[in-house]
């Protein structure tokens, strides 16, 4: 005769063991854990950039207007470029921000170009 315990055991019932369990539990929560700091801290150092305007001053430079928006105290670089009627690079400048009061700052700056420009624009800003 099988008694119960020998049919809890054939197919697996009775105690579990929880250990496993466990530490996947753990596994998975520091997992959530540091996916949640990592977005946090990127999200803490990005910048945004957004283009106002540009005026072609010359055939040898182009007035960049544009926003940027950081993290309070926190210096910035700018990469602005002057494109020609085909969007080739015909000028290229980094503007160094230094870190304001504000979250968003308005500036302009002005690129000189090897030919003449017909549009200026901010391509990537960074944490310096």
């Amino acid at each position: 005769m099988t008694t119960a315990l020998e049919l809890d055991k054939r197919y697996g019932r009775g105690r579990k063991r929880r250990m496993p369990w466990i530490i996947g539990g753990v596994i998975a929560l520091a997992v959530v854990a540091i996916a949640g700091w990592m977005t946090v801290s990127q999200s803490m150092n990005s910048v945004g950039a957004n283009d106002l305007g540009y005026e072609v001053v010359d055939e040898h430079s182009v007035t960049v207007h544009f926003q940027v928006s950081a993290t309070q105290g926190k210096d910035v670089v700018c990469a602005v470029e002057a494109l020609d009627e085909e969007f080739g690079v015909v000028g290229w400048k980094v503007v160094e921000i230094p870190g304001g009061d504000s979250h968003t700052q308005q500036l302009s700056t002005t690129v000189p170009t090897v030919s003449e420009a017909t549009t200026g624009l901010v391509n990537t800003c960074w944490i310096a």
